[in-house]
């Protein structure tokens, strides 16, 4: 069964259409990967379906619902979070205040599970979030979205800036996460890291999806491989 479907999606920013007909689904209990450089569209399309970004056409459905041009604050009570590009946590207030944001006072008593998958964030509880390192931003950032206990999560872009041994903390988590039950969808420049973890993956180009299917056909495919590992397949 398909948790998400997005059909024939196009989103416009004033006059520029930035997607142009994408069609992508996330099957329950699956982590689907979103590929490509910067500047595709891969944000874009996150953010038409967080309900940040209105759709210009087609058709977005959660949980056979569907969402496209709801309210954000509907999309996430209908149980679907984002971890947005660049973490965008709040600098000065506290590790504990941030997660309470993302959950509202209803949702403190998720901490302690929020805490065997990031026990760092516990030592850190006090400490302002600003204070954190990139690494523990980026936790804090998946842990705040956590904390509404979403049915899929959107994670945009969670290895960016981080040193290599971090990357493989995040995506490991990341499984983890999936192992709990919730669904991912995942944009990702670092097509390697992505594609190791994903079931399913599909390649963004100018705003269209381009190649699509299972991760691990995509991974030995020799375009992936030339265009964004190196050239190497692995």
């Amino acid at each position: 069964m398909s948790l998400l479907a997005i059909d024939n999606l196009h989103v416009a920013m004033g006059p520029q259409e930035i997607l142009h007909g994408v069609s992508l689904t996330v099957p329950e209990g699956s982590i689907v990967a979103v590929l490509g450089s910067n500047g595709v569209g891969k944000t874009t399309l996150m953010r038409a379906v967080s309900g940040i970004y209105r759709a210009k056409s087609g058709s977005i459905a959660f949980r056979g619902q569907p969402i496209a041009n709801l309210p954000a604050h509907r999309i996430v009570d209908m149980g679907l979070c984002q971890a947005p590009e660049g973490r965008q946590i709040f600098s000065n207030m506290t590790v504990r205040e941030n997660l309470v944001l993302g959950g509202g006072e209803a949702g403190l008593g998720e901490l302690e599970r929020i805490f065997t998958l990031f026990p760092i964030l516990s030592e850190r509880l006090r400490q302002n979030a600003g204070s954190l390192s990139g690494g523990e931003q980026q936790m804090l950032c998946i842990a705040r979205a956590l904390m509404r206990r979403p049915k899929l999560l959107l994670l945009d872009e969670p290895s960016l800036g981080l040193a290599p041994k971090l990357v493989a903390l995040i995506f490991d988590l990341v499984q983890r996460i999936r192992a709990e039950g919730v669904s991912i969808l995942i944009v990702e420049q670092n097509a390697r890291a992505a594609l190791r973890i994903a079931d399913h993956a599909a390649v963004m180009e100018d705003g269209r999806i381009v190649l699509a299917g299972p991760a691990e056909t995509l991974r030995d495919d020799p375009r992936i491989a030339e265009a964004y590992l190196g050239g190497h397949v692995h």
